[in-house]
């Protein structure tokens, strides 16, 4: 049992491979082991580092102390490697399926042998002509021989004999036997038989063995009235009597000749019942040219004995050739003690490893189609090929090859035979004993453990792309037996976790009715195997819900789900199993509900709510699912989940730290919402009345709880949000249309202030032009397009969040109130919530259609077409653009999406006049149905499928349609479907590539520690003109904004102020990619960053509206991927045009700090993808540099526009550490901050505009430690090299000048270093290589230029 003890251990341990993170965000689950030693260590040594740094500012000394120095210099953390990032934006996932591949393992409908016809053509005493019989010859035909009585008596004993043969293998079949008949008498008999199966298959057993052979052209012989003629009957005639589905045994010489026969007859396809598709087989004795063998060792019905006992006839056979014939008596093989069915007897032992043998014979030689069809659809077929395998192996010794129709390879000489004749000897040599003693004990045979035991060393071994495992179906066989049943059903679960295709090749040998079975056991420590084994089926195919409703099997999983002494892990995959069992199944939620699902799913819920404990957050996510399938467009469900405060329970979990829990809780409230449907669905007539208080209540606090999380820092929250809106927005389409418009509609009122594109067209009259009755509607028509633009989308207000405090005061203003009353679309009745809501609903919508990452942008745009604003777009890419691939969210036949903003462009070019024309709708309309019947743009980019559709551009089939197709065109949920992959991939063993991962990481880190040892040690020689190794053209237009240097290969990545990024290897200068970051019309870059550089390293570009973009591959060409987008900065000052975001990276803690025009700091966990903090800035002016310390995990500077410098360390209580004011000459914005190398906390270096670099020390007492008058007041750039004693500052004039931390100036670059010696442009950026000394530099004029310290590279 060693191998069930690990199991065990393995399934509680499975959190170390289950848990799709570790807390705390140090290590994440992509691709390290918790127990690799190495780094646990280091992360001891981290934490030490950094509980010592907290204590004390003061004491310089402690933290250098207790750590080695390096360790500190190379994090641990890993960010943003979960599955989530790798797929969410490049494809849908699609979940368990329910057809196609997955169902093929199904016997297409399972089948049953309804009746038995039985001819034998005997005539005892009378041979045929054409048979010479040789002496001795076989004479025994079901075992008795027919000399040994009367002929006529002896007939009868041979087909009762037959009966009951075949009764054993198929008791409910009717069974009729014939005796030397004529030909009526066997079509009364086929047509007796067919008319009792009906449908079901029919057996026609032909023995001919006292008649002549078929003939050529396939005739079987029968007798006339007077036994004195032999009267041939053609095979079609058999065929056209018994018809399909049918199976024929034909056991006599040259028995071959009927199944080519047979053939010919279904190629020439004369169908005697046209439309049906022919099923029959048939199994035939010998080829054609053959005669039944003439030894005296077999019956003279060998094929038949072989067929009907095979048990018997492979011992007999079995004793002549093994060592026993001589000691064992083969008469006492006849009292083989037990019953066949009784698996714990001799002869129940002996039928049970034959059928395993034979089953794992076929499975390893046939086709698995034809596998399914003769072994697993109707179990008296199954049988008999089982032993027609055998008939094949007893009777090519005999030099006679049985044949069967379809034809099955040659089996005879399988190795599996060998472990049968093992199994049989073993078993024979007890029989003696057995037989004096009846009360001796029967051992049974080690057959089943010693296969057991090779299907685990497949396991240690195999893989997808090996040799499947040829005992697959001798597990099968095992789970009948109680005692190996625990052992079998944990390998079958190891080999299950191999992937899908194991789950199809097991689901193909036919596990399916033996698992479903054992759902009825209460054997507790099967409970958790089969959860998992379960969990497993049910990832890769839906339909297995029918069968488990069907058998009560949800029963199982709900009392499995509400055990407390199960792990969470575990319950997290019956929660999996349930949610997979109600997906779509209306009688599968009824079952599931009646068994009380819902209040389990909701104590647990309200358990982890009540407890601060920390859940396992797999649990949370399906619980979720589970809960939001459960009530999916089921309105009974809804009803019970809102009696039972669902909104109050879930609400909690959306500021959880996983985002896939948040998304699933998400999920769960939006499904909730669909309670709207019934009430709203009229979207012509207006709303039906809606009394329910309770049902407006809940919707209400859903609604509040979404909108929290609208600006979540995970895509896949928001896109969850954003369906849920979008089911909300159907529901309540006119209210917020209304909202819609009355924000739409322009007003001299302080909104318009606040829009700064829209600034320009006060006093144009634009009040004017629109009639106060055509509100709704502010329609512009360009290129013969018409499109409407809404003044809410401008830059100014789409930042904040919904709920920030400076947007939500607008939703109270009187402008949206006195839009509504204005009753430009009045309604009778009340609303069912109020205006405010509507409002920031409105607001949110706005705010996901400019989400920077394109699936959320697109949903968001879905969002806001139902309530009536739609734009048809023109792409606004920088010119020169056509060479690079567009983002991969646009298909190339759509339009490209340029936000929602009017390009500012396009005001200017009008001279801020807008050339609008309106379609005034006719002299006072009839109020009611006005919105309804305006033709609108529809965006082709929201519904590609309606591209065909002749008014696709205008007409808006939302509207007027029927309530079923619109609710086909609300966009989907994808989390279930994303969730659902996590149990198709291996849950017990690492990934093969995390070796792969952890070598490379190695090797990297070597590299850094060799060479930060290099710059901690050497001197620094010059860095002056000739220092130039390097420089690119990057023809941006702009010049060059912001650089960076890789750290492990010579590649350096530069942007331009239209966020065009482009990857240049400086070694072999060749340009490796170049993308746009997206393509929304504000452009404006911040800052690159490079997150897990020590692993595969990914991009953050940050623009300067605070969007954060993170992408992989994007060195390759036209691959580089989407990872995660998110906005850093909520809730702005009001009237602020641009944002100015700065933000940097802090790899140790995983933090990402964000600032700008705001009053505060964000602090996002992109581990957590999470905004955990927002530290108030403590000064009324803005952020306008950001350095965060790449040694202590949480500590950061940031240098303000006045000049002022603070330091801040989220890991004290009030956070910030220290103000200082270097820059006192002249009071001048900061324009770089960085921290000084070293372990040395609070060595900080500030540079001002006014061109002074102060040199600071936040423990001492006095501001300033040095102070470097750089550049006169045009210092542009400051660069801090991380471990090397080096900074280099950038002017505006054209000039870079290089100092160690002493202050001393270590050289100037005036220069390119090219033919002509050209002067370079007004330095934009400097960076520094983060373990080389290497500077990079970028400037206005679009060059980039790499420099390198003598020492360091020789060029």
């Amino acid at each position: 049992m060693a191998l069930g003890d690990l199991m065990t251990s393995r399934f509680s341990q499975l959190s170390l491979a289950v848990s799709n993170h570790v807390i705390d965000g140090n290590v994440s689950s992509g691709g390290y082991h918790e127990d690799d030693v190495a780094y646990a260590d280091l992360m001891s040594q981290r934490r030490d580092l950094d509980a010592v740094s907290t204590s004390s500012y003061a004491n310089a000394v402690t933290s250098t102390a207790t750590v080695p120095t390096t360790m500190a210099y190379l994090p641990q953390t890993v960010v943003l490697c979960e599955l989530r990032h790798a797929a969410f934006e490049a494809s849908t996932p699609t979940g368990p399926s329910d057809s196609g591949l997955v169902s093929k393992w199904r016997p297409k409908d399972r089948m049953k042998t309804g009746c038995v016809a039985l001819v034998l053509c005997l005539n005892i005493s009378v041979d045929p002509p054409d048979v010479i019989k040789i002496s001795p010859c076989p004479r025994m035909e079901c075992w008795t021989d027919p000399f040994s009585m009367a002929p006529q008596k002896a007939l009868e004993t041979i087909g009762k004999n037959l009966r009951d043969q075949y009764e054993r293998w198929q008791p409910k079949a009717r069974s009729k036997v014939e005796l030397d008949p004529t030909v009526d008498e066997v079509k009364k008999l086929c047509n007796t038989c067919r008319r009792y199966a009906k449908s079901e298959r029919v057996l026609f057993h032909y023995n001919g063995h006292g008649v002549p052979k078929p003939t050529a052209n396939g005739e079987i012989w029968l007798f006339n009235k007077s036994y004195t003629q032999y009267i041939p009957l053609p095979i079609s005639d058999l065929d056209s009597w018994l018809k399909t589905p049918s199976i024929y045994v034909f056991d006599c010489s040259a028995a071959g000749m009927v199944v080519n026969a047979f053939i010919e007859l279904l190629d020439c396809g004369t169908s005697n019942y046209p439309g049906s598709s022919r099923d029959c087989i048939l199994l035939a004795a010998c080829e054609a040219h053959e005669t039944l063998p003439q030894s005296s060792e077999f019956p003279a019905d060998v094929f038949t004995s072989c067929l009907t006992t095979p048990i018997k006839m492979a011992l007999r056979w079995f004793c002549t050739r093994s060592l026993l014939h001589e000691s064992l008596d083969s008469s006492l093989i006849d009292k083989i003690p037990g019953r066949q069915n009784d698996r714990k007897t001799l002869l129940g032992e002996l039928n049970w490893i034959f059928t395993a043998v034979t089953d794992t014979i076929a499975w390893n030689v046939l086709p698995h189609d034809l596998f399914r069809r003769l072994f697993r659809q109707d179990l008296l077929v199954a049988s008999l090929f089982r032993n027609f395998l055998l008939a094949e192996r007893i009777m090519r010794s005999a030099n006679c090859s049985p044949i069967s129709y379809p034809m099955l390879p040659p089996t005879h000489q399988h190795h599996m035979w060998d472990a049968w004749d093992m199994a049989a000897e073993i078993c024979l040599s007890q029989l003696p004993s057995l037989v004096e003693d009846p009360n001796a004990e029967f051992q049974p045979s080690s057959f089943f453990t010693e296969q057991l035991i090779a299907f685990e060393v497949w396991l240690d071994h195999g893989s997808e792309h090996k040799k499947p495992p040829e005992q697959l179906p001798i597990v099968l066989q095992v789970l009948l037996s109680q005692c190996h049943r625990f052992r079998a059903l944990v390998l079958l679960g190891r080999f299950l976790d191999m992937g899908p295709w194991a789950v199809d090749l097991a689901l193909s040998v036919g596990i399916f009715p033996y698992v479903l079975k054992l759902l009825q056991t209460t054997t507790p420590e099967l409970r958790q195997i089969l959860v998992f084994i379960w969990t497993k089926i049910l990832a890769l195919d839906k339909s297995c819900q029918v069968d488990l409703v069907k058998d009560g099997g949800h029963v199982y999983f709900i009392r499995f789900l509400n055990s407390a002494e199960a792990y969470p892990e575990q319950r997290a995959m019956a929660a999996f199993v349930l949610a997979v069992i109600v997906d779509g199944h209306r009688r599968g939620q009824e079952a599931c509900i009646e068994a009380g699902l819902i209040q389990v799913c909701l104590k647990q819920l309200h358990g982890f709510t009540q407890n601060e404990a920390q859940t396992e957050p797999l649990l949370l996510q399906w619980l979720c699912l589970c809960l939001g399938k459960l009530w999916e467009d089921f309105t009974e469900a809804q009803t019970i989940g809102l009696q039972a405060d669902v909104p109050g329970i879930c609400a909690p979990l959306l500021s959880e730290p996983q985002p896939e829990v948040r998304a699933s809780a998400v999920y769960a409230l939006a499904t909730l919402l669909d309670v709207g449907f019934d009430s709203f669905r009229d979207g012509i007539g207006g709303d039906e009345e809606c009394d329910d208080v309770e049902k407006n209540r809940a919707e209400m606090i859903i609604i509040k709880s979404l909108l929290n999380v609208v600006s979540d820092g995970s895509p896949l929250v928001r896109a969850e949000v954003a369906v849920a809106l979008a089911h909300f927005a159907f529901g309540h389409k006119q209210h917020l249309k209304s909202i819609a418009a009355a924000y739409w509609k322009p007003q001299p009122n302080s909104l318009l202030n606040s829009l700064p594109s829209l600034a320009n067209l006060k006093g144009t009259g634009s009040g004017n032009i629109v009639s106060s009755q055509i509100g709704p509607l502010t329609a512009m028509v360009r290129d013969g397009r018409v499109s409407t633009s809404s003044p809410l989308a401008t830059a100014g207000i789409m930042h904040g969040s919904p709920l920030s405090d400076d947007s939500s005061q607008l939703s109270d203003s009187g402008i949206l109130n006195d839009g509504v009353s204005n009753g430009e679309v009045n309604h009778s009745r009340p609303k069912p919530l109020d205006n405010a809501m509507y409002s920031q609903c409105v607001l949110a919508m706005f705010t996901l259609a400019r989400d920077p990452s394109p699936r959320v942008a697109s949903l968001g745009r879905r969002v806001l077409s139902i309530i009536g604003i739609e734009q048809v777009t023109k792409s606004v890419k920088p010119a020169g653009n056509s060479a690079w691939p567009s983002d991969p969210a646009n298909s190339s036949s759509t339009p490209s999406i340029s936000g929602l903003a009017r390009s500012s462009s396009w005001l200017d070019i009008n001279g801020g006049h807008m050339p609008l024309t309106f379609r005034t709708p006719p002299v006072s309309p009839p109020r009611q149905n006005y919105l309804a019947g305006i033709r609108r743009v529809c965006s082709l980019d929201f519904r590609p499928h309606l591209m065909n559709s002749p008014d696709s551009g205008l007409a808006d089939p939302l509207l007027g349609s029927t309530s079923g197709s619109e609710r086909s065109l609300l966009p989907q949920s994808t989390i279930y479907n994303f969730s659902c992959g996590h149990f198709s991939k291996s849950l017990l063993t690492a990934s093969d590539d995390s070796e792969e991962l952890l070598a490379k990481r190695e090797e990297q880190e070597r590299f850094a520690l060799e060479h930060i040892a290099k710059c901690q040690h050497s001197s620094v020689s010059k860095l002056n003109n000739n220092s130039q190794i390097a420089s690119w053209d990057a023809k941006f237009e702009t010049g060059t904004r912001t650089a960076l240097l890789q750290p492990f290969s010579p590649i350096v990545i530069a942007a331009d102020e239209n966020e065009r990024i482009r990857v240049w290897n400086y070694e072999e200068a060749t340009l490796l990619n170049g993308f746009d970051n997206h393509d929304f019309p504000e452009k404006g870059i911040s800052k690159l960053c490079l997150l897990n550089e020590l692993d595969d390293s990914l991009l953050l570009v940050a623009s300067s509206d605070g969007n954060i973009r993170i992408w992989k591959d994007y060195t390759l060409r036209g691959k580089q991927k989407h990872v995660t987008a998110f906005s850093s900065i909520q809730g702005h000052k009001p009237g602020v045009r641009s944002l100015n975001a700065v933000v940097d990276w802090q790899q140790q803690s995983g933090y990402l700090y964000a600032s700008g025009e705001i009053s505060s700091i964000m602090l996002w966990d992109l581990d957590k993808e999470q905004l955990v903090n927002s530290i108030p800035s403590s000064s009324d002016c803005s952020v306008s540099a950001l350095a965060s310390s790449q040694v202590h995990a949480g500590q950061f500077a940031a240098g303000f526009v006045d000049g002022s410098v603070r330091l801040y360390d989220i890991r004290t209580p009030d956070m910030l550490v220290r103000t200082t004011r270097p820059h006192t000459q002249q009071v001048a914005r900061v324009v770089g901050i960085g921290f000084q190398p070293g372990l040395d906390q609070g060595k900080i270096v500030s540079a001002s505009q006014a061109g002074d670099i102060q040199f600071l020390d936040i423990r001492s007492q006095r501001d300033t430690e040095l102070t470097i008058d750089a550049h006169r007041g045009s210092l542009t750039a400051l660069a801090v090299h991380r471990h090397a004693p080096i900074i280099a500052s950038g002017s505006a004039k054209q000039l870079i000048k290089v100092f160690s931390l002493k202050g001393e100036q270590l050289g100037t670059i005036r220069y390119q270093h090219t033919f002509m010696a050209q002067k370079i442009g007004s330095v934009s950026c400097l960076t520094f290589h983060p373990y080389q000394v290497l500077l990079a530099a970028g400037a206005a004029d679009a060059c980039v230029s790499i420099y390198a310290d003598d020492n360091s590279h020789t060029r």
